[in-house]
């Protein structure tokens, strides 16, 4: 299988898996649901590298750092449960699961799985977005949407659309269910890696808030703040954020 098929298959089983556990936990407190979620997802995604990839590292959100990352010619990032918050709140569809892989220097696969929506978006070739809407609509955090994304609103006359995990705000830009994605509040690797090589192959534009490129497989895994948005909101978004 290609390492596109590879992402777009362990997204979609690992989301299957959480949807079980879900299931399975529907009467355990919100906290139990979150721990079990991360550790199942994360424990199927690391054997099912194993047994695919075994010659590749992996970095993952759920698992200590390993250095022999940094001399890896290619570095699966996952994230194997975006939006546990989400997750653990029974009826909410804004939560995901990230897989991406990096190979010298760049994000070459990737695969977003919504699986509470029945949704994975992959490379090579998501569907590109439809056209835009009159107002653009820049989504946010539900619970703390960054002051900037609040500047970028005023500054293109749009309109704010609330929602859960960063994978799951990427995906509605995608999608065409939003417009701009401008996040500054503190993320990791794992948090935008498939996101974004997702973002780029369906044609928007990604970079960090002062327009400089995302770079990934790091010493340090924080990406603090980035802008997904279809390309042609990109010099207006960045004239405000950089």
């Amino acid at each position: 299988m290609s390492d596109h098929e590879v992402a777009a298959r362990l997204a979609t089983e690992a989301g299957r898996l959480l949807l079980a556990v879900r299931d399975e936990l529907a009467d355990a407190t919100e906290a139990e649901r979150k721990a079990a979620g991360d550790k199942r997802s994360h424990d199927y995604l690391i054997d099912a590298l194993a047994r695919e990839r075994p010659d590749d590292a992996v970095l993952s959100e759920e698992a200590a750092d390993n250095p022999i990352r940094l001399r890896s010619e290619r570095v699966w990032i996952v994230d194997p449960l975006d939006g546990t918050r989400e997750f653990s709140e029974l009826g909410r569809k804004d939560w995901a699961v990230h897989v991406a892989l990096w190979q010298s220097g760049e994000l070459v696969a990737g695969a977003v799985a919504l699986p509470a929506q029945g949704v994975t978006l992959a490379t090579p070739d998501p569907a590109p977005p439809p056209e835009p809407t009159d107002k653009p609509r820049i989504i946010v955090s539900r619970t703390r949407p960054p002051a900037i994304a609040l500047q970028v609103r005023d500054h293109l006359n749009g309109t704010l659309v609330e929602m859960g995990s960063a994978g799951a705000k990427v995906a509605a830009v995608v999608q065409g269910l939003a417009d701009v994605y401008v996040h500054a509040g503190g993320q990791y690797e794992w948090d935008s890696a498939a996101p974004v090589a997702v973002a780029r192959a369906a044609g928007l534009h990604t970079s960090r808030m002062d327009g400089s490129p995302l770079q990934y497989n790091r010493p340090d895994p924080l990406l603090p703040d980035l802008v997904v948005c279809r390309p042609e909101f990109a010099e207006a978004v960045l004239a405000v954020t950089g």
